[in-house]
């Protein structure tokens, strides 16, 4: 066995995002950089972990000494200073002196840009950061003027832990930003190892590794790692090898140049492997080339391309031999598809309850959804979660409508249609009801957490996209517009219109970010 080279001690400068641990959005109460205590694991602990890892595998998932590093490196280095993309949040960061701003921006970039296309963040940053330019700014705004500027991104909670880190930073930090990925992964609410490092290594210059999706993707057919790569076993390597591939004079751009190469040329399912700056080192095309001669039959014997040689048996990071190589893939048989659990499903019956002739014009009423779970502290018109159909579903909601509006006339509560809208978990089916107050005494008066809004306002409003379904619905579908309770086929996603060719390559360009520790699968993620 070739002798296993030894992670650089030099530190680095990154950029990381992906699934979030539990850890994530639990604020720690130490209220200064001085009175902080050691991260668990540690800096030491982790790089200790490291070389664990690196002496527990074939060298043919590792990178064979300084040499290929550096290729590696001035490859990739080479590449992004030629094809990176402009964005709004690289030139702020690029062109500010101040450090608490220049993290500032950054953190907002990167909380954005989990599990949402770059094209969707540009609009949404440019508008925050108008804002809101300073992290004090940021502090001394509402919660609910961050989930109305919010609406539409989805993920809703990331703004709200946006807003109660800018806060912890001004009111407890004295408005200096923690300097270090350790630090700002232990004090920031929501910052998890990826987005902590992404700060720290293009913020502050620290040398440290970021995994991201687009990472992930890389490595793993760089080295051939195709194990599950959400495994504990896979996810420390790479987060390993990471760290020994950042450029210490630059490692932030090292990071963003590894995520830009999966977002734009190393993509899902559309690799464009020719203009790959680091194909020379690529395993996964080393095997590619090898299947091709083979299958050509143009050489005697087998092409010499280095394989995976475990000392005894499986190798841990080869995928499991009930998973062989498809020659149809190509390198896309790296990474290892994780399988996932399908959405659970349910039901929630929801009404526009409308008052036409209110004073000031139309109004509509909606009503807060509670501070914590699913779409926490966004507005929504009234609804019930209730089985799909049935006469219980509409007693239900019409207790509710009562609830809030007072007595009401139920025979005109009519079914308007169906809204199917899928969360990260949740399949929720939404049944639609409408109901007019053409002849009664407008009212006037409403119980906390309820509000009439005009159309204008409600547009405007912290609502969801699912909720902006549902109205749409309602003005397609009004009560007493149409007969019956046929059920609207621009409510389910089914119905959409399939991209065009040319708009397929601009999403796969556009593809979103995914950190290592973006919104997990649970319900406070959304």
């Amino acid at each position: 066995m070739r002798a296993i080279m030894k992670k650089p001690r030099t530190a680095v400068r990154s950029r990381p995002r992906k699934q979030a641990s539990r850890q994530e959005g639990r604020e720690k109460r130490v209220l200064s950089s001085s009175q902080v205590k050691p991260p668990t694991p540690n800096g030491l602990a982790r790089r200790q972990e490291e070389v664990v890892v690196q002496a527990s595998v074939s060298p043919y998932h590792l990178f064979r000494g300084t040499a290929e590093v550096r290729a590696f490196r001035e490859n990739l280095l080479r590449w992004y200073d030629r094809e990176k993309r402009d964005l709004p949040w690289r030139r702020r960061a690029e062109g500010e002196v101040d450090l608490d701003r220049r993290a500032y921006a950054v953190w907002v970039s990167e909380v954005m840009l989990q599990q949402t296309q770059v094209a969707t963040v540009i609009d949404y940053y440019t508008r925050w950061m108008q804002k809101w330019p300073t992290l004090q700014d940021l502090a001394s705004a509402s919660l609910e003027g961050v989930n109305q500027l919010w609406a539409g991104l989805g993920y809703y909670s990331r703004g709200r832990r946006l807003h109660e880190g800018a806060r912890k930073v001004v009111e407890e930090l004295g408005g200096h930003v923690p300097r270090t990925a350790e630090t700002l992964q232990q004090l920031l609410p929501g910052v998890g190892r990826y987005t902590a490092g992404a700060i720290a290594s293009i913020a502050f210059g620290q040398a440290t590794g970021v995994v991201d999706g687009n990472v992930v993707r890389v490595l793993c057919r760089v080295r051939a790692i195709g194990a599950d790569s959400s495994s504990a076993l896979v996810s420390q390597h790479l987060w390993s090898l990471a760290q020994q591939l950042v450029d210490p004079a630059r490692p932030g751009d090292l990071n963003q140049a590894a995520m830009e190469l999966g977002a734009t040329v190393c993509t899902p399912q559309h690799p464009r492997c020719s203009q790959c700056p680091v194909r020379s080192l690529c395993r996964a095309h080393q095997r590619v080339e090898r299947e091709q001669l083979l299958a050509s039959r143009s050489l005697p014997g087998s092409p010499d391309v280095e394989e995976c040689a475990p000392g005894s048996g499986q190798c841990r990071l080869c995928a499991p031999p009930s998973e062989p190589w498809d020659p149809t893939l190509g390198v896309t048989n790296f990474p290892r598809k994780a399988s996932r659990r399908p959405p659970r499903e349910e039901c929630s019956a929801t009404c526009v309850l409308e008052q036409p002739r209110a004073v000031g014009g139309p109004r509509i009423l909606l009503v807060q959804r509670p501070n914590s779970g699913l779409l926490a502290g966004l507005w929504e018109f009234p609804s019930v979660t209730t089985e799909p159909s049935g006469q219980r579903q509409r007693q239900a909601l019409l207790q509710e409508l009562q609830r809030w509006a007072g007595p009401l006339p139920a025979t005109r509560l009519r079914h308007l249609g169906q809204v199917v809208h899928t969360f990260s978990h949740i399949k929720l089916t939404y049944e639609v009801y409408g109901l007019a107050l053409e002849g009664e005494t407008p009212v006037t008066t409403t119980p906390p957490g309820a509000r009439w809004l005009t159309r204008e306002e409600f547009h405007t409003a912290a609502v969801s996209t699912a909720m902006k379904k549902v109205f749409r619905v309602y003005e397609g579908r009004r009560p007493g517009a149409c007969k019956g309770s046929k059920r609207s086929p621009v409510s389910t996603p089914s119905s959409r219109k399939k991209p065009s060719p040319g708009q397929q390559l601009l999403d796969s360009f556009f593809r979103p970010h995914i950190p290592r520790d973006a919104p997990s699968l649970n319900s406070t993620a959304q």
